[in-house]
């Protein structure tokens, strides 16, 4: 009875946490957030170049590394197509210098401790005492539009399905 009790509660505080979903051809929200290298990234900033903004669980946990290792060795062609990444987990700034250098990372992941920024995008997992981001990516338009968004993705195939729609959503949004 306890645990129905306590399931049931558990249920209402999820529901009552819910928000609006992030939605195509909206403004991307802005952040500031630290990097691996305790370098500012604010995303306003790279207006005018596509941004692929991905959040992940945590460093050094299987998925994470596949899929953190899938955008590097991926890297060159996002850089052929003018786009930048940005990895983020609640993961602390250390967490993500160990993760970067175990891994090579040749870009930013981006540290959100208070998932402020996981809540803003609607990738926010958040259980009361458990909180961290949800496997989502985005896609931003030069424009600071939101141009794809990816729910729920495979670390094993997410980077070659985005790079696929990167490169149509190019041609269509000159």
């Amino acid at each position: 009875m306890i645990k129905q009790i306590i399931l049931m509660i558990s249920l209402l505080g999820l529901f009552s946490q819910s928000q609006a979903a992030i939605q195509l051809g909206q403004s991307a929200p802005d952040f500031t957030l630290v990097d691996q290298h305790n370098k500012q990234h604010t995303l306003s900033d790279y207006q005018g170049q596509w941004v692929v903004v991905y959040f992940y669980p945590k460093d050094d946990t299987p998925g994470c590394t596949t899929e953190a290792c899938s955008f590097r060795d991926a890297i060159n062609h996002i850089i052929a197509k003018r786009a930048v990444v940005f990895g983020i987990s609640l993961d602390d700034v250390e967490s993500h210098q160990k993760f970067s250098k175990k891994n090579n990372l040749p870009f930013s992941i981006l540290s959100d401790a208070d998932g402020k920024v996981a809540k803003q995008y609607d990738s926010l997992g958040d259980y009361w005492v458990i909180k961290f981001a949800k496997r989502n990516s985005f896609i931003v338009n030069p424009a600071g539009d939101i141009a794809k968004i990816y729910k729920g993705v495979d670390p094993q195939t997410h980077v070659s399905s985005l790079l696929k729609d990167l490169s149509n959503l190019q041609k269509t949004q000159k």
